[in-house]
Parts: C-alpha cells; sequence; structure tokens
C-alpha cells in the first residue's frame, strides 16, 4: 500500500456514523472528528437539547448531520432513531455506543457503605452501561448483518480491567461491555460476515460530569486524594482530554484496522502499565 491509499483509509466521505450519548464531550468531540474527516453523523441522546454546542462546528465543517432524541434502554426508541437516520442516508457504517455513566448513588463513600448501595441505582448504572450497550447493537448490528459490513466501536473502561475502589457497579458493567465486544466480534464475524468489526477503548482517567466529584474537590479546585492518587499511578502526569481518544478512533473505525476486531483497546496515559513501584 503507498501513502495516498494508506492516507485514503482515513477519508470517510460517503460513510454515515451513529453515535449514542453524541451530545456528551467525548463523543461529542468524536463525531466532529469524523465530520471533518468527510462522514455524515447522527447524534443520538437521551438529552439531544445539550447537542447544541457541537451543532455549530458541525454546520461550520458543512457535515451532513441528524440530531435525534433516543433512549438506549428503549428498544423502540432505539429503532425509531435508527429508521430516521437510514430513510436520510440509506445505510449505516459506523456505530459508536458512547451513552453510560456512573451515578453517585452506585458511589461508596463514608456516608453510604457499600451494603447499602440501594437496588435501584445499582440497575441504572449496569443497565445503561451494558444494556444500553447491546440494544443499539442489536438494533444498527441487524442493518450492517444485512449489508455485511459495519464497524462497531464501543466505550469500555480502564475499570474494566483494573477494578477501581468506590465504583463497583461501574467497573462491573464496563467489563461487561468488554466482554460484549469480543462476544459480539465472534458472532458477527462468523454468522454474518468478516467484514462486521466489533471494537472498543478503554479509556483511562478523562474528567467528566459523572468523575468530577471524584477527583476535583469543588470548594477549593484542588485533586482530592483519590485525583492525587490517580495523577501518582499515570505517567503521562496528567487527566486525559477529549482530543486523546481521537487518533485512535479514527484508526479502529478506518481501514487501516481491517485486522483489528474483538479488541479492547486502553487509552489511559501509562496507567495499566505502572505497578506503582
Amino acid at each position: 500500500m503507498g501513502r495516498k491509499e494508506f492516507l485514503q483509509s482515513f477519508d470517510f466521505t460517503g460513510r454515515t456514523a451513529v453515535i449514542t450519548g453524541g451530545a456528551g464531550v467525548l463523543c461529542g468531540e468524536i463525531a466532529c472528528m469524523l465530520a471533518a474527516l468527510g462522514a455524515r453523523v447522527a447524534i443520538l441522546d437521551l438529552m439531544p437539547e445539550k447537542a447544541v454546542q457541537w451543532r455549530g462546528r458541525l454546520e461550520e465543517l458543512k457535515c451532513e448531520h441528524l440530531v435525534l432524541a433516543c433512549d438506549v434502554l428503549k428498544r423502540d426508541s432505539v429503532e425509531a432513531a435508527v429508521a430516521q437516520v437510514l430513510a436520510r442516508w440509506d445505510s449505516i457504517d459506523f456505530l459508536i455506543n458512547g451513552a453510560g455513566g456512573n451515578n453517585p448513588r452506585a458511589t461508596t463513600s463514608s456516608e453510604l457503605s457499600f451494603f447499602d448501595l440501594p437496588d435501584e441505582a445499582l440497575r441504572f448504572v449496569f443497565d445503561l452501561n451494558l444494556l444500553g450497550t447491546i440494544v443499539p447493537s442489536q438494533v444498527v448490528g441487524r442493518h450492517m448483518a444485512e449489508q455485511k459490513r459495519g464497524v462497531v466501536l464501543n466505550i469500555s473502561s480502564m475499570n474494566a480491567l483494573r477494578p477501581l475502589t468506590r465504583i463497583p457497579a461501574y467497573s462491573s458493567a464496563k467489563a461487561g461491555v468488554s466482554n460484549f465486544t469480543q462476544w459480539m466480534a465472534v458472532h458477527m464475524a462468523q454468522n454474518y460476515s468478516p467484514e462486521i468489526r466489533v471494537n472498543a477503548i478503554a479509556p483511562g482517567f478523562f474528567l467528566t460530569s459523572q468523575n468530577r466529584f471524584l477527583l476535583i474537590d469543588e470548594e477549593n479546585g484542588q485533586l482530592t486524594e483519590r485525583g492525587r492518587s490517580i495523577m501518582t499511578h499515570t505517567p503521562a502526569g496528567r487527566f486525559g482530554v477529549p482530543q486523546d481518544l481521537l487518533g485512535a478512533v479514527v484508526w479502529l473505525l478506518s481501514p487501516a484496522s481491517a485486522f483489528v476486531t474483538g479488541t479492547v483497546l486502553p487509552i489511559d496515559g501509562g496507567f495499566q502499565a505502572y505497578s506503582g513501584v
């Protein structure tokens, strides 16, 4: 493969990407990067009004895009959103399962022990992260099976590989996402087409609305004890920023990674590699 052919691997002109949780900080940046590479982008989110910050950038990029309300835990909601995408663009090439997150009530603290974490909070985290990945994968995966091609990219977490203290539901749910990624990769390749690939990224510590309260002291803006511990164990010496995900995401979606499926790729500043010694 020559230089020109290789670079063309990252030209997504005419390709359609569906991104759940697309109004969030991380997935919004991913949406804009794919748009810059020529893709058509459908942002699916429970709160589509939050996508206003991305709409302007997508319009500046002259990107064909949709912003649709979607509850990833309700199959009929996902099916309705996907039907709108297909009515507009006929095919879906990429599915990025970005919907997910934690819940403070599923997090242990000095006020709330592990033994008292409420069922509904645990169930919310399990469902949002795991079922919220599986259901869109079923709906869009059926379409990919029919067209015999496509790429699914799930969002796992370093917590799936090295479970962290205080967040048992989130760590367990993300471990499920990693396992499901491998299962679906095999299932789609063996039963439908080897040109359907399924991978995941496992971000390390990125500051988001879900974890900020654990990492930054709201009163003084300084790192909490947990935040300082993370910095000590992260060779890169900083939290991740959304742009740190983009290279890996583009590569995993592109033909440049055509022989990569069933992989969970850490993007963690070296956290997994460091033993603490």
